[in-house]
């Protein structure tokens, strides 16, 4: 009797975790051919009850994820998308993209065309000031990579706004030793970039194609420019989660891929190991020990907790290395509370790589179940109002503005609305769901928000996007706006009353600049 029960104990977890691994391979397959291979947590050792309660954490402190890929033993165990957002597209990775700038060099340096002791000056004769430092003199590229490059305070956001960003970064003050002190400096990033398109004749983006994308079956990434057409470096990169995962997975097997060495293995070690340590906060909001911030910093990576490293970007663009668990996490996100974010994963993914015993059939089940359904909110508020049928169709004129839009219409129809803003010379129209999203693009002038806004920035490019309505009362109409190839969106509130709409924009990076529209409903669209 007991034997047979356990027999079939034994076929149903077969059963279920052959149809897991199918579906999961399923998904895979929309990936393409190059896709990391695919397995369930169980097979890789990974108790999936940690899994769940990551979810839960997640979700219990309104973390606003967009993405999650856990890799185990080489094998995707859990991968995760939270709609809008989904596999196929790119995402902004800020700082994040520092780590592949910095991979850049280990094999611009392993092809012998410069060295990490190169004094940065002598790559750039024409663009430094009439009087050069001791400081400046002894800048080195290893200082670039380890943010010890002697400025006291970060440039980046002065500079970005310069016309010759390398010009403006070696005029600035040097008031350290170049390697003596650690200070945050995306510039100092871009120094390497440019450094690598000095000494290749190929931006970092293109340089990485052929040695680093392309092997890993990364395709379909983008990297912003300098107003020189040098790729930012230390901001920029666009790429998908799978891509993530994948260069996360590489760095762990110290730069081997499918027999072949990529990336040589003393520069994955180089790299991720610490270079310098970051100074001790003047307010400290925990021990030092719990702050994943002063663990120290490689070329590029900082350390982590656990024996861990990760390449990291603003609002939680994570691939966390954990060598001594064989495992990748890959996360794309808009959260504030980044610590925050890596406190989960320490506290339910970490161990559940460990020993307990887990409940296999329920957990399972209920992880698979859940993980499709996963969804940021769409707009609150009721489907339709008294007021839609009103100005449905009608036009508003909106008084002079800094956005140069000259009018708006609403239309409502069905289960969907579009609003089509006019400028003098375009119609920018935008589809929303109504309790759901609706996919297109947007290019309207203000859009898209930016945390890193440079001198060269084009603003309302056409963007991918998903946009979501609803009522919030009967005379205001609220829209998020969601730009699913980057961390942000926008809120947009209508509100009408009589023959007038005010519309007051609030983007999730900060401060909003643009202006409230004041639009007067006129007799024809």
């Amino acid at each position: 009797m007991i034997f047979r029960r356990l027999s079939f104990a034994l076929a149903f977890l077969c059963a279920f975790t052959q149809a897991l691994v199918l579906s999961l391979h399923a998904d895979a397959s929309k990936l393409g051919n190059t896709a990391l291979p695919r397995s369930t947590p169980e097979f890789q050792a990974v108790h999936t009850e940690g899994l769940v309660h990551f979810f839960d954490a997640i979700e219990a402190k309104k973390l606003e994820l967009h993405s999650i890929i856990v890799v185990r033993h080489g094998n995707v165990i859990v991968e995760a998308w939270w709609a809008p957002y989904g596999p196929q597209l790119n995402h902004t990775m800020y700082s994040m993209s520092k780590s592949f700038t910095s991979t850049a060099v280990g094999l611009a340096i392993n092809e012998g065309k410069l060295k990490l002791d190169d004094p940065v000056i002598s790559f750039f004769p024409n663009d430094l000031p009439a009087e050069i430092s001791a400081n400046l003199k002894s800048l080195r590229v290893r200082d670039l990579l380890c943010m010890s490059a002697g400025q006291g305070k970060d440039p980046t956001f002065d500079t970005v706004k310069s016309a010759d960003w390398a010009k403006d970064f070696l005029a600035k003050p040097f008031d350290h030793e170049p390697g003596t002190k650690f200070l945050y400096n995306s510039i100092a990033t871009y120094m390497c970039s440019a450094i690598v398109q000095k000494v290749t004749g190929q931006t970092v983006h293109e340089y990485l194609k052929a040695r680093l994308f392309e092997p890993l079956g990364i395709t379909g990434t983008t990297w912003e420019v300098s107003p020189q057409g040098i790729n930012t470096g230390g901001w920029g990169l666009g790429i998908t989660t799978e891509g993530l995962a994948k260069f996360g997975q590489l760095l762990l097997q110290k730069g081997k891929w499918n027999d072949r060495q990529i990336v040589p293995a003393t520069w994955v070690e180089t790299a991720t190991t610490t270079k310098i340590m970051q100074p001790e906060p003047a307010k400290p909001s925990r021990p030092n020990a719990d702050n994943d911030w002063l663990q120290g910093y490689g070329f590029q990576f900082w350390r982590c907790r656990h024996h861990a490293y990760r390449g990291d970007g603003a609002f939680g663009q994570y691939t966390i290395v954990m060598p001594e668990q064989d495992a990748v996490v890959a996360i794309t996100s808009e959260v504030n509370d980044m610590q925050g974010l890596l406190d989960l994963v320490w506290e339910h993914l970490l161990p559940a790589m460990g020993g307990r015993e887990s409940k296999l059939e329920q957990a399972g089940e209920d992880l698979r179940k859940r993980l499709p359904t996963l969804a940021l909110p769409a707009a609150e508020g009721k489907p339709t109002s008294p007021t839609a049928d009103r100005i449905s169709g009608k036009a508003f004129e909106f008084e002079d503005n800094a956005l140069g839009l000259k009018s708006v219409v609403f239309n409502f129809t069905g289960d969907s609305h579009h609003v089509t803003f006019r400028t003098a010379d375009a119609g920018h129209t935008i589809p929303c769901g109504l309790g759901g999203w609706q996919n297109s693009e947007i290019a309207l002038p203000g859009t898209p928000p930016r945390f890193v806004k440079a001198i060269n920035t084009p603003e309302g490019v056409a963007m991918k996007a998903a946009a979501s309505a609803g009522w919030k009362d009967e005379n205001t109409l609220g829209m998020i706006w969601r730009y699913i190839e980057t961390p942000h969106s926008d809120r947009v509130a209508c509100q009408f009353e009589g023959e007038t709409v005010r519309i007051t924009f609030s983007n999730s990076v900060g401060k909003d600049s643009r202006p409230v529209l004041i639009g007067k409903m006129v007799a024809r669209p």
